[in-house]
């Protein structure tokens, strides 16, 4: 069943202002992206590759961290839980969530682990090359007995749990269930971006969110046509055991599955060309048939953080999964790790209807 997005628009915005002040948690991989700005006009003589004179450096919030700056960039009280190492790029990474005004109390530093950094080097607006400086061990026993600690303490208060999972050994199986079982005991809804290396780690969460390729390797085939996009979200309903399961398909927009619905739902991603200076911005060009794609970085964050809150704020899935993918359309025209604001937002769906 596909919706019309613009239809719905007026519906949909209704649920922007109602963001604000949820209380949600974010447990997961923390990392911090680096970029190294410059540019390039010449090839080096050692090798094909270009010499990118070095601008600026900057740095923002990565993996959970991200999905936890796209939340709290809505209006939403965000507490952050996770385990950094002892070292600079954790220092910097507090300093991250400090400016970005997520709580930071649920966070370890751990002298035993490191901080997983994510370098991209950026040349005119193109990324020439991504360095990654990670480790991927399982936390020790009595790291991760303080962090459920923590986060138990805290579940009382929250409106929605989002767990995402980078596979970088905070998230096991056993800890996966302790913190779902926990979560479920208090009626605290868990939204989930699940990594493959775990097949049944999530069971029981609100809602599952996966592209189609993850999508394809739960179920091991290829999901490609709609056909084979409806059997693989029927199948990982039962697969997770959970009420919804959101497959993103970039250009194809996104499919909903719920359990409680015979009839899946299709929102088309949106039909606008932007360029990076206009995102978010009314009087969009139109003459295209998706957005001019900048940097996908964090879509799927996008997705998942939006989905969360508006869910967390009363909005049925469907509504919330359009206002997520309104939100990833406007995420995909920046270049880099980024956020959508609430003006944003109503921006982009103010474009829909015109």
């Amino acid at each position: 069943m596909s919706t019309n997005i613009a239809d719905a628009v007026p519906r949909v915005k209704r649920w922007i202002p109602r963001l604000r002040g949820k209380r949600i948690g974010v447990l997961g991989d923390l990392m911090l992206d680096r970029y190294l700005w410059g540019t390039a006009s010449r090839l080096s003589p050692e090798a094909a590759v270009p010499v990118v004179d070095f601008v600026e450096q900057g740095e923002c919030l990565g993996g959970a961290g991200n999905v936890a700056a796209n939340i709290a960039t809505l209006g939403a009280h965000v507490e952050a839980f996770g385990v950094i190492g002892n070292d600079e790029p954790g220092r910097a990474l507090q300093k991250c969530f400090r400016a970005a005004s997520v709580e930071d109390k649920g966070i370890i530093a751990d002298s035993k682990r490191v901080t997983t950094v994510k370098t991209r080097i950026i040349a005119r607006h193109q990324q020439v090359v991504r360095v990654d400086h990670e480790r991927r061990e399982p936390l020790r026993s009595e790291t991760q007995e303080k962090l459920l600690r923590l986060l138990f303490t805290a579940l009382k208060k929250l409106d929605a749990l989002v767990l995402s999972d980078y596979d970088k050994g905070l998230i096991t199986d056993d800890f996966a269930d302790r913190v779902l079982s926990a979560a479920h005991q208090l009626h605290v809804p868990v939204f989930v971006k699940p990594k493959t290396s775990r097949l049944y780690a999530y069971r029981g969460a609100r809602a599952i969110v996966c592209n189609a390729k993850e999508a394809g390797f739960y179920v091991t085939r290829s999901v490609a046509d709609e056909k084979s996009v409806e059997e693989a979200g029927r199948a990982l309903l039962a697969h997770f055991g959970c009420s919804a399961v959101v497959i993103t398909r970039g250009e194809k927009g996104m499919s909903v599955f719920e359990e409680s619905s015979p009839r899946h739902l299709q929102v088309p991603a949106t039909s606008f060309e932007v360029t990076y200076a206009r995102v978010g911005q009314p009087g969009i060009e139109r003459g295209a048939t998706g957005r001019q794609v900048f940097d996908v970085t964090g879509a799927g964050d996008t997705v998942l953080s939006v989905l969360a809150l508006a869910v967390a704020a009363g909005a049925p899935l469907a509504d919330a999964a359009m206002l997520a993918n309104t939100a990833a359309g406007v995420v995909v025209g920046k270049l880099g790790t980024a956020s959508v604001s609430p003006q944003e937002l109503l921006h982009a769906l103010d474009d829909i209807r015109r």
